[in-house]
């Protein structure tokens, strides 16, 4: 029995939370749908979802801040169920890992959508999610060289390096070979 929110006999409750998570903020717009969707799930089988928790980041990324506080709040016994639309929602690679550990302190994680794929399918989905990531890795390289090329304090900066190896730029801007 409770009496507003807290329970009788000094024992404390454990939360539900529903956890929703997009690859990019061009996708944002997808986060209300999944919480959306697990509240209506929520609501029609009788359970409060305490929290609402959305992020922002790659599936392949074990350093979101949001996900890792409530990995640490799981760990903590303070939360009963997660609710997710999809495995990969959750984390990309290794959820059967993060789900034992769950299952470990007493939490059990709800996947809402759970279509059975084959091995063949989940291999390429698999690849295509870490092909995308490190496509995205390559191209933030190329914006951040294109910035370094146009820094003209940079310019002929390791001709006078001893130690420099490959091409240096002379103050006229001819690319001279190293020695």
């Amino acid at each position: 029995m409770q009496y507003i929110g807290k329970p009788l006999g000094g024992k404390q409750t454990r939360k539900n939370v529903a956890y929703a998570r997009v690859s990019t903020y061009g996708r944002k717009d997808d986060l209300a749908d999944q919480i959306a969707f697990i509240r209506q799930f929520a609501n029609a089988k009788g359970v409060i979802i305490d929290e609402a928790i959305t992020d922002i980041g790659s599936g392949l990324n074990y350093n979101r801040k949001k996900w890792n506080q409530l990995l640490d709040e799981v760990m903590q016994n303070k939360v009963a169920t997660i609710y997710i639309t999809y495995k990969d929602r959750f984390i990309r690679f290794g959820y059967e890992w993060f789900e034992r550990l769950c299952q470990r302190h007493g939490t059990e994680i709800v996947v809402l959508n759970n279509p059975d794929t084959s091995p063949d399918k989940e291999l390429l989905d698999d690849l295509v999610s870490i092909i995308h990531v490190f496509s995205c890795r390559l191209y933030g390289l190329r914006k951040y060289k294109k910035k370094l090329q146009g820094d003209t304090s940079l310019k002929g900066g390791e001709k006078h390096a001893s130690h420099a190896k490959g091409k240096a730029i002379s103050e006229s801007g001819d690319e001279k070979g190293a020695r």
